[in-house]
């Protein structure tokens, strides 16, 4: 289908130099349980677009080359007011251009999600999301966990190296 990786991942970007538990997940978990167990292929901002590349002509690309989008749900997501651009770009290409699946990743619990902009509500209600729950932070390396069998259904079957 000419793409290049299985999901492009958006998750909140701290602008503080402290690490947290999301961009763990995002650069050690995801990459070791969806990659090196699965045989995924991930497109992670920070990681997979490269310093001095333009990013938004980058985060385009990558998207229209991934055959999915995880959109992780955090405190700081609700809270930031201004969405970064690849927000923007995967809501547009799920909803207007209807020609990506989203996979939403809510990674605390979100008592209410009407802080949320529109366009997310509207995915969580039609779609739900897959719920991180304290149970995995003991064994998140756990392919076999409920969490990731229900991520790895939503996933296409992964891509094979060439």
């Amino acid at each position: 289908d000419g793409k290049m990786y299985d999901a492009y991942v958006i998750y909140p970007r701290t602008h503080t130099n402290e690490a947290n538990f999301v961009e763990y997940f995002v650069y050690q978990i995801m990459p070791d349980i969806l990659e090196n167990k699965c045989g995924y292929k991930l497109c992670i901002y920070g990681r997979d677009i490269y310093p001095g590349e333009d990013s938004a002509s980058a985060i385009e690309k990558r998207m229209q080359k991934s055959r999915r989008l995880i959109i992780l749900i955090t405190y700081q997501l609700i809270n930031c007011k201004e969405l970064a651009y690849d927000q923007h770009i995967a809501l547009y290409n799920a909803l207007i251009q209807n020609d990506t699946k989203v996979i939403l990743l809510e990674m605390e619990t979100i008592p209410t999600y009407e802080k949320l902009q529109e366009s997310l509500r509207f995915l969580i209600k039609h779609q739900g999301t897959i719920k991180w729950k304290e149970q995995h932070t003991v064994h998140p390396q756990s392919s076999n966990s409920k969490f990731w069998k229900q991520v790895r259904y939503h996933m296409p079957l992964p891509l094979k190296s060439s």
